[in-house]
């Protein structure tokens, strides 16, 4: 199933990733959907001043994706090497957006 094909994001929406998924430009691309994010890291050519301001601008948001990322890990379910019952995998998108629903109905991640 899967979240990506749902009606969970609007059209024109960014979504915020980290550098490590992959392959998913395309799939967001066609769904009008904005991926952003950081910056990789070359050595080879040195950044635009309005590259570095954005690259700031990503990492200041980051710290925040960072946090909500603690939270969703408190769900003993959704650790990284949380051991599941195979039955359960068909509701693991199910589990998330539980889990992120009950994230967003929480105190908030600044003070």
């Amino acid at each position: 199933m899967g979240i990506l094909p749902g009606p969970l994001f609007e059209c024109g929406a960014d979504i915020m990733a980290d550098r490590g998924f992959k392959h998913i430009d395309e799939v967001l691309a066609s769904k009008n959907v904005v991926l952003v994010r950081p910056p990789s890291v070359s050595s080879k050519t040195k950044n635009t001043k309005a590259e570095v301001k954005e690259a700031k601008r990503i990492a200041s948001l980051r710290i925040h994706i960072e946090r909500v990322i603690n939270r969703i890990r408190e769900f003993k379910i959704l650790n990284p090497h949380a051991c599941m019952h195979n039955k359960l995998i068909t509701y693991l998108d199910n589990i998330c957006i539980i889990a992120c629903g009950i994230i967003n109905i929480q105190n908030f991640l600044i003070n």
